[in-house]
């Protein structure tokens, strides 16, 4: 039986923007303020894709340091405002093809947008590649318990696809959906809840993405043509 591709699914950093370097920077900083070392290789092999909550969590846990709630938000209070002061000195740096993408999938076909990114560096990469009204939803850290590889965030972002006007025709079903996500969490993520999965090689080598359904290089080789074909 042909599939149909109702929906997409996007992830935010390392597919629409190149900031996971950034990020990486800025989680050293605060955690070196806080008298603790994340290495690049772990960073890379063991937290990319967690969101901040969690990231932040696990590194003290590590270290053998508990870390209250209320410590918690204000570090990634401190973080986010690093990251703010980041891009509004230099913007915020959209991968080559990933702007013409979405607004030609947007024409196509209805968007949501999974990240464990806040929803404040999402909204303002959106207002600067005009692109604020292209994803029906958008599911940030702030919406989620649990960031990937948990399902949830993909779970909600169906669930809005469902709810929010204007209403499918019918139910639009997970296997309906195709995520596009650069790290082996999101596609975990995706997975368990049901979504087709399209591996972007743009921050893990393609080999580390076995776990997708389909891989390519980079946003800049996909096309809605494309994407199509990819998933029929």
């Amino acid at each position: 039986m042909l599939l149909v591709l109702r929906a997409l699914a996007f992830d935010f950093n390392g597919v629409l923007v190149n900031d996971e370097p950034l990020h990486l920077s800025l989680f050293q900083r605060v955690l070196g303020e806080e008298g603790l070392e994340l290495r690049v290789a772990d960073y890379y092999k063991r937290f990319l894709g967690f969101d901040d909550r969690d990231c932040f969590a696990a590194v003290f846990s590590e270290a053998g340091r508990t870390v209250p709630s209320s410590h918690l938000s204000r570090l990634i209070a401190r973080k986010a405002s690093y990251y703010q002061d980041a891009v509004r000195k230099d913007g915020y740096p959209f991968f080559p093809g990933a702007v013409e993408l979405v607004r030609e999938a947007a024409s196509e076909l209805p968007l949501v947008l999974v990240s464990g990114a806040l929803r404040d560096e999402i909204e303002g990469a959106l207002r600067q590649a005009g692109l604020e009204g292209a994803f029906r939803q958008l599911v940030t850290a702030e919406d989620v318990d649990r960031g990937k590889p948990d399902p949830e965030g993909y779970v909600l972002a169906i669930a809005a696809l469902n709810a929010e006007p204007p209403l499918p025709s019918r139910l639009i079903h997970p296997h309906e959906c195709a995520a596009i996500e650069d790290s082996p969490a999101g596609l975990e993520a995706a997975a368990a809840a049901g979504l087709r999965t399209l591996g972007v090689a743009q921050t893990y080598p393609e080999g580390a993405l076995a776990g997708a359904e389909l891989v390519v290089r980079s946003v800049a080789e996909l096309d809605f043509a494309r994407l199509r074909e990819l998933f029929s």
